[in-house]
C-alpha cells in the first residue's frame, strides 16, 4: 500500500539551500554535476514514496535566476546511435528533448557540449542540427591517459584543448542524457580554463543515490544498486571521508575509485583541494528528508524485486546478461525478500493455474488485491484493469462495462481486416470501447472517471505482456513485473 515515507517540501527547502551554500563557497561560480534524470526520476518516486519525479526541476526553478543549463552528450553515442531504454529514442533525440524542455520551464540553456569528439560523421550531422535551432555546440576532445596521467590532462594538451564553454550564471547545472556522457570531465576542464582567465569556480556532485547519511545495506541504497546492475556499480563505505572524520559516509566505487585522480586535478589547478572525500563533493540532502524509514524500506525492497523480474524478462529477449540476473538474485538475498513478497504476485498465480491461462492481478493503493483472466472476449490484462475500475468505483462485479455487441465487431475488424491472429481486445482498445460505452451507459462512465485511481498500484502478469499492453500500463502509471514466460497459443512456454 501507498504510505508516505520522504517530505518533499522539506527537500526542496534544503537542496538548494545547500546548492546556494556551496556557490558562496567558490566565491560566486559553481559548476554543478547533475547525475541521475532531472525531471522524470520515477526510481526516486518509487523508493522514496513521497519524492516527486519532478523535485530537481522545481528546486532548479527556485535557483532559475542563479541557474543555467549545459547538456553533455558523447560523441561516440550519437555514432552508435545510442538509444534511452525508458523511453525509446537516441541520445542525439533526447538532447534535444531536454533543451525544448527546460526552455519550456523557464530555464535558461546555454548550450550543447559534443565530448570525446573526433569528427564522427553522425556528430557532426548533429552539431550542424543544433546550430540549425539556434542551439550554440562546443567541443571537447578525448585525452590520452584519461583519468590517470593527471600533468597531461591538466595542461594545454589535455584540458587545454577543448573548447572554452562561455557562461553567465553563477550556478552551471551539467546533466546528459545518460551516463558515460563525459559530464565530470566537462566540469574538471572547465575549471581548468576558467582558472586560467582568473575567474574563482568550483566543483560538486549532485546524485540522489546512493545516500550518503543512510547505511551501506539500507534497502533504499540496495536498490540503487538493483537499479545499476548493469552498470556494476557497487555501494561501500567512502574510506577517505572515514579516514578525514572519522565518521562513516556511504558512496560507490566509481566515485571511491577516481577520487585520488579528482584530488590530483584539483591540485594541479588550484595548488590545493577543495575535498578531503568524495562524499565532500556530492551536495544531496535527501537522506535528512526520511520521515517514515518503515516505509521507504518497504518501497525499496519492493523495487528491487521489480528490477529483478524485469532483468529476467530481459534475459530472455538478450538484453540483460546472467551475472545482472545473479546480482538482482543476490540483492534480494541481501533486504531479506523473496518474489512472494509482492502482494500481486500469488494471486496472479493462483488465478493462472485454476484457469488454465494468462492471468493478472493488480494490488489498488488501499492494498486491495483484483485479478484478471483471458477469456474469449479479453486478455488478462485487458479483463483485470476493467476489473480494477470496477472496484475503485464502487460497482458491482457482474456489471458489463463493455457490451459484447461492442466488443464482437472490433475482434471482427482486427482478425478479418486488420490480419491479427489474436481476437482479444488489448488494453488500449479496452480504454476506447470503454470511453465510447462511457457516452451512453453511467457504470461505463463512472468506471472511466476512476482511471486516474490506477497511477502508483502494483501489478503483475504471469506472462510477458504484448509492447502495446505494458505500454498503457506504463502511460497510467502503473508499477508492471511479468514472470520471465511468453504466452504460447494454449497458455505459456518459456
Amino acid at each position: 500500500m501507498n504510505k508516505i515515507g520522504f517530505d518533499n517540501d522539506k527537500y526542496l527547502s534544503l537542496q538548494s539551500e545547500q546548492i546556494k551554500k556551496r556557490i558562496d563557497f567558490f566565491g560566486g561560480k559553481l559548476y554543478l554535476e547533475f547525475g541521475g534524470k532531472l525531471f522524470d526520476d520515477y526510481h526516486a518516486s518509487r523508493v522514496l514514496p513521497g519524492f516527486m519525479p519532478d523535485s530537481k526541476m522545481k528546486m532548479l526553478l527556485q535557483l532559475k535566476d542563479q541557474a543555467e543549463i549545459v547538456i553533455v552528450i558523447n560523441s561516440n553515442d550519437i555514432e552508435k546511435n545510442k538509444i534511452r531504454g525508458d523511453l525509446g529514442i537516441n541520445y542525439a533525440l533526447d538532447t534535444i528533448r531536454l533543451v525544448n524542455v527546460f526552455k519550456s520551464k523557464g530555464l535558461f540553456v546555454g548550450c550543447v557540449v559534443l565530448t570525446h569528439f573526433s569528427n564522427q560523421p553522425s556528430a557532426i550531422n548533429f552539431e550542424e542540427r543544433l546550430k540549425g535551432l539556434g542551439i550554440k555546440t562546443y567541443r571537447h576532445y578525448p585525452i590520452d591517459g584519461y583519468p590517470s596521467n593527471t600533468e597531461h590532462i591538466v595542461s594545454e594538451d589535455g584540458f587545454g584543448k577543448n573548447d572554452y564553454i562561455e557562461t553567465s550564471h553563477s550556478l552551471v547545472v551539467v546533466t546528459a542524457s545518460g551516463p558515460g556522457s563525459g559530464k565530470m570531465a566537462t566540469c574538471l576542464s572547465q575549471l581548468y580554463h576558467e582558472n586560467k582567465r582568473g575567474i574563482k569556480a568550483g566543483y560538486a556532485k549532485f546524485e540522489t543515490f546512493p545516500i550518503w547519511n543512510l547505511p551501506l545495506n539500507h534497502p533504499v541504497n540496495i536498490a540503487y544498486e538493483a537499479a545499476t546492475a548493469d552498470l556494476n556499480d557497487v555501494n561501500m563505505i567512502d574510506p577517505w571521508h572515514l579516514q578525514a572524520y572519522n565518521k562513516t559516509a556511504v558512496n560507490y566505487n566509481r566515485d571511491v575509485e577516481i577520487f585520488p585522480v579528482l584530488e590530483a586535478m584539483f591540485c594541479k589547478i588550484y595548488s590545493s583541494s577543495p575535498y578531503k572525500s568524495p562524499t565532500d563533493m556530492g551536495v544531496n540532502m535527501a537522506g535528512n528528508c526520511i520521515m517514515d524509514d518503515e516505509a521507504v524500506q518497504y518501497a525499496a525492497k519492493q523495487e528491487i524485486i521489480r528490477r529483478y523480474y524485469a532483468t529476467v524478462c530481459n534475459k530472455i529477449n538478450g538484453s540483460s546478461s546472467s551475472s545482472e540476473v545473479y546480482k538482482l538474485d543476490l540483492l534480494l538475498n541481501k533486504v531479506g525478500c523473496t518474489l512472494a513478497d509482492r502482494p500481486p504476485v500469488k494471486p496472479a498465480l493462483e488465478t493462472a493455474k485454476i484457469s488454465g491461462q494468462p492471468a493478472c492481478a493488480m494490488e489498488l493503493t488501499d492494498g486491495r488485491i483484483v485479478t484478471g483472466k483471458t477469456s474469449n472476449l479479453l486478455g488478462s490484462c485487458s479483463a483485470m484493469l476493467l476489473n480494477a475500475l470496477k472496484v475503485i468505483a464502487g460497482l458491482d462485479d457482474d456489471i458489463l462495462l463493455i457490451s459484447p455487441q461492442v466488443i464482437e465487431p472490433v475482434q471482427k475488424l482486427k482478425t478479418e481486416h486488420l490480419g491479427n491472429k489474436n481476437p482479444r481486445l488489448h488494453t488500449d482498445e479496452v480504454l476506447v470501447a470503454l470511453s465510447i460505452s462511457a457516452v451512453s451507459d453511467e457504470n461505463a462512465k463512472k468506471a472511466l472517471d476512476c482511471i486516474k485511481d490506477l497511477k502508483g498500484c502494483e501489478m503483475h502478469s504471469t506472462v510477458i505482456l504484448s509492447e502495446t499492453d505494458e505500454k498503457v500500463m506504463k502511460k497510467l502509471g502503473v508499477n508492471l513485473t511479468c514472470e520471465p514466460v511468453y504466452q504460447s497459443k494454449t497458455s505459456c512456454s518459456n
